[in-house]
């Protein structure tokens, strides 16, 4: 279609919502933007500085890891859609974690590591969209990136960033299971499986389509057989600590060193969330997450309270990730929060108070009478002392410029003079309480 001819949609057909690209009221963005600011805070309080890389990236970057060509958005101009069968070079990042990777890479020289850093930025991904899945959505990600060994401290520290966050937007109850792909990778080694990454891409779906359809496919496309699949799903269904996992999965007979290193890893890894008291912590080996790029701890967690809906919070450990783009070991561990995903079931389960449209703290009334001047001085001085103000602009009746007040929540309505030596006056909202006030000096009573 020619960019100068008309789509043909009707006025009701270009304002209607698009499936997966949500839209939040001011007073729902307001909520949004203060828990932004919260994660913030808590990021920085570990010593982790922001970024934020470019949205777009070369498509052989975005397929680097993993099988993600259906979920990637191209990038093209109008113009240039005749030519159709040209190949697309760019594409929008459908995760924080890719575009963290080729940013570090490229200005390595330029960091300082272990480089810790926090992303909030949106992403775009192209699938299906349903409750908790969208084609646009904000994630907050940490990660640490370093020249050498990441200690296995960083392991406990980032699940517990992860959850002080969660507690300080009351996201909870929350629960995180916690693997480590060594074990998964030196079972399968140890139960003579070739390929023990496609094993660990089949699993990881066992909660989309059941025991009985991972059997199925483990069969048909990996060639295993009933004893082989029967030792998997044994391991898949241990839960519990530390300890107890590591006597579970000995029981059952299978042996390699690369078991041995991730039985270690995970012991450690419970053991000291335990010592910091955190609780929402467990081990599940049935959980992979499905990225080709995770090679040791990894983390998934969920609501407690709605089970069913998709996982809030993952991430892990990484080795290759950021290195593979400067052909350097450059080991990673991050985390993502799903933060679109934990606001939109929280506002639709009416968990989220949104009785705030407006940042506005002071109204300031065109006084009838009063000089314009004068209203605007008023509003300066109000605002320059830290008080978000707005100024009516309109000198209409006082009924209309109270009621614009209320609608918008606004907590303290100001009245100027009618001349520069009159007596200015300021009225809660709520009390509706009006007494004389200096607009240097006035300071609003707490309750």
């Amino acid at each position: 279609m020619s960019p100068s001819k008309k789509s043909g949609l009707t006025a009701k057909e270009k304002l209607r919502p698009i499936s997966g690209f949500p839209e939040l009221l001011p007073e729902e963005r307001r909520v949004e933007l203060d828990w932004i600011d919260k994660i913030r805070t808590i990021f920085e309080s570990y010593g982790f500085t922001s970024i934020e890389p470019r949205t777009v990236e070369p498509i052989d970057v975005l397929l680097k890891q993993g099988d993600t060509d259906k979920e990637i958005y191209t990038l093209g101009r109008l113009l240039d859609i005749p030519n159709s069968d040209r190949e697309p070079n760019y594409g929008l990042h459908y995760d924080l974690t890719v575009p963290m990777a080729r940013y570090v890479a490229a200005n390595m020289e330029k960091l300082d590591f272990p480089f810790k850093r926090y992303q909030i930025q949106k992403a775009w991904r192209g699938e299906r969209p349903q409750d908790g899945r969208f084609r646009e959505f904000m994630q907050c990600d940490i990660d640490v990136v370093d020249t050498r060994e990441i200690p296995l401290h960083f392991d406990v520290e980032i699940p517990t960033i992860m959850h002080q966050v969660l507690k300080s937007i009351d996201a909870g109850p929350v629960f995180t299971r916690i693997n480590n792909r060594k074990i998964l990778e030196g079972y399968y080694s140890g139960l003579d499986i070739d390929n023990t990454s496609a094993a660990i891409r089949l699993i990881d779906k066992v909660d989309k389509i059941g025991f009985d359809g991972i059997a199925n496919l483990l069969k048909l496309e990996l060639k295993l057989n009933t004893k082989t699949i029967d030792k998997i799903f044994q391991l898949t269904q241990i839960r519990g600590s530390g300890r107890q996992v590591v006597d579970q999965i000995q029981r059952l007979g299978v042996h390699s060193d690369l078991l041995d290193r991730g039985l270690e890893e995970l012991t450690f890894v419970m053991q000291e969330l335990e010592h910091n008291n955190e609780e929402a912590f467990s081990v599940d080996l049935s959980i992979a997450r499905g990225l080709a790029y995770y090679t040791g701890t990894v983390y998934e967690t969920r609501f407690v309270d709605y089970p069913a809906y998709p996982s809030i919070c993952g991430g892990g450990r990484y080795d290759n990730l950021v290195g593979d783009f400067v052909n350097k070991r450059l080991p990673g561990i991050g985390i993502s929060i799903g933060l679109s995903r934990i606001f939109a079931k929280l506002l639709k389960e009416k968990r989220i108070i949104t009785d705030k449209k407006s940042p506005t703290e002071i109204l300031v009334i065109y006084s009838r009478g009063a000089p314009y001047q004068l209203v605007s001085k008023t509003a300066q001085t109000l605002r320059q002392r830290g008080f978000n103000v707005e100024q009516y602009h309109e000198d209409r009746k006082l009924n209309a410029q109270l009621k614009y007040a209320e609608g918008k929540g606004i907590p303290w309505i100001w009245f100027p003079p009618n001349n520069i030596d009159g007596e200015h006056q300021v009225k809660n909202s709520v009390s509706r309480e009006q007494q004389p006030a200096d607009p240097t000096t006035w300071i609003p009573e707490k309750g």
